[in-house]
């Protein structure tokens, strides 16, 4: 079952400045001011937990993702300037996209995110103290039961991450599939896979990309699930990109789990925590207190918010 309208219309009208503390919100929320901020919040907080497993004598297992993309050197200039070493770092890769088959894209397309991750995540960081080859797993269609595996028998320690149109985690989208729709529970439940990505989230990969131009699009994705996300100890999502991620935020905050919103889970985790730029906080809705619901709903069926 979709949103009721009303009380999407309801969360989306809330003005950024009463968000954070307000009664009814189901998932911790942090605002910052701008990109820069956040990049620094995340690439700090990494380091933090880094050394924090060091001291401890243990390793950092972490799945990281390809976005939000300003942080990687940030991190790789704390890593570098304090010396901090990352051989007690895990890093278990989020998702990945693929060609029609199910292929792995060439090293110089736009959306490999292994080729992004190596040259923006690990490359900047001095070769001594870089993540050791061995301990950096990457989603493939051949290995992916592998990996899911790896994180039920000793779950990540950190998910970063940052959410999608339609709130998806990794690739955990709002199936569109009519004959096969996912309950919540289904969605809770689900694991590391290849699967077909929705309409909307070509489109929104083309706008962020290739000025719209869907056709250039990779079809498929490998992903972790999640199970492998909601898994790990903390969960920390970010989101810094604006109108595209405004709505998934508010219904993240505020709905009760939906298949719809793969974000409304996260409520359920007992160490979870979004943040997202003021800008990406501010929903228009809010600042156009005219849009009332009837004005916003004219020409929709009735029965949508009756």
């Amino acid at each position: 079952m979709g949103l009721d309208l009303r009380d999407l219309h309801r969360w989306c009208s809330l003005p950024v400045a009463e968000l954070s503390g307000h009664p009814d919100l189901r998932t911790p929320l942090r605002i910052c001011a701008d990109s820069a901020e956040m990049a620094q919040l995340m690439a700090t907080e990494l380091a933090d937990a880094v050394l924090a497993a060091a001291a401890a004598g243990t390793t950092l297992r972490a799945i990281i993702p390809c976005g939000p993309r300003g942080w990687y050197q940030p991190f790789a200039d704390l890593v570098n300037t304090r010396r901090i070493s990352l051989a007690n770092l895990v890093v278990f890769h989020m998702d990945e996209c693929l060609d029609w088959q199910a292929r792995p894209l060439p090293a110089g397309h736009p959306y490999n995110f292994r080729a992004f991750m190596e040259a923006s995540f690990y490359a900047p960081v001095d070769p001594a103290l870089r993540v050791p080859d061995t301990s950096r797993y990457w989603p493939l269609p051949a290995n992916v039961g592998q990996i899911a595996a790896l994180l039920a028998q000793d779950p990540a320690d950190l998910a970063y991450g940052g959410w999608g149109q339609d709130g998806h985690v990794a690739y955990n989208q709002a199936r569109r599939q009519p004959y096969s729709p996912l309950s919540v529970a289904d969605l809770r439940n689900s694991t590391a896979r290849v699967q077909e990505n929705n309409p909307d989230t070509i489109i929104a990969l083309a706008q962020r990309e290739f000025g719209a131009a869907y056709q250039f699009v990779p079809p498929m994705s490998v992903t972790l699930g999640m199970r492998e996300i909601l898994g790990a100890r903390r969960v920390r999502l970010f989101s810094d990109t604006g109108a595209w991620k405004q709505t998934a935020l508010r219904v993240g905050l505020f709905s009760e789990p939906v298949a719809e919103y793969p974000i409304t889970l996260l409520q359920e985790h007992p160490d979870a925590l979004l943040t997202a730029t003021r800008e990406t906080a501010t929903h228009p809705i809010s600042l156009h207190p005219e849009w009332d619901l009837g004005l916003l709903c004219a020409g929709q069926r009735a029965a949508r918010t009756s």
